[in-house]
């Protein structure tokens, strides 16, 4: 019988501290899309503007003064972003064979992002290696129609094996058009 009471004190005062454990800053996040039966998934940390709205992406900004690889952002926080797809894929005019990659940003240019898509995986969002790139492709840029508080991806089904992978965060959207093979 205390046996039983300490392992239910136990029990109580673990589900306690765990309840208690205030929300991380950035969070996990995932967005996934399923197109011609493939799936093709992104994995990420969400930052938040955090009261920071038009000092994330500036000169002197948030990236800047954080990243050391400035200007190329690791496009999330914490870990490293990655893109995971079962197929091959053209995203944009790089083709991307099946498998794992890491995502970065380069953001030197406001108006002309380019997404990096990287070959070296499971290290900290900090480290890019150039030498690693499968390759670059130019985004589309725009205004969202709100400033975005959790930095998000979005992964979108446009038909006939096309889609669109789009990041928003701040005042800032970018998109790339992709395709499954």
């Amino acid at each position: 019988m205390k046996r039983l009471l300490i392992c239910s004190g136990l029990v109580i005062a673990a589900a306690t501290l765990v309840a208690q454990q205030p929300p991380q800053p950035s969070p996990t996040a995932k967005e996934s899309v399923s197109i011609g039966g493939k799936a093709i998934t992104i994995d990420y940390c969400s930052p938040r503007v955090n009261g920071r709205e038009g000092k994330i992406f500036t000169k002197d900004g948030l990236i800047e003064q954080t990243h050391k690889s400035y200007p190329v952002w690791r496009a999330g926080a914490n870990s490293a972003t990655t893109l995971h797809s079962d197929t091959d894929l053209s995203i944009g005019d790089l083709n991307v064979p099946a498998g794992t990659y890491t995502l970065f940003v380069d953001i030197s240019d406001p108006a002309q992002w380019t997404l990096i898509v990287s070959k070296a995986t499971g290290e900290w969002g900090l480290n890019y290696d150039k030498t690693k790139d499968l390759g670059k492709v130019k985004m589309r840029m725009a205004k969202p129609p709100a400033m975005v508080e959790d930095l998000k991806y979005t992964l979108t089904d446009r038909g006939g094996n096309k889609g669109t992978l789009n990041l928003a965060w701040e005042n800032v959207s970018a998109t790339v058009s992709f395709q499954v093979h």
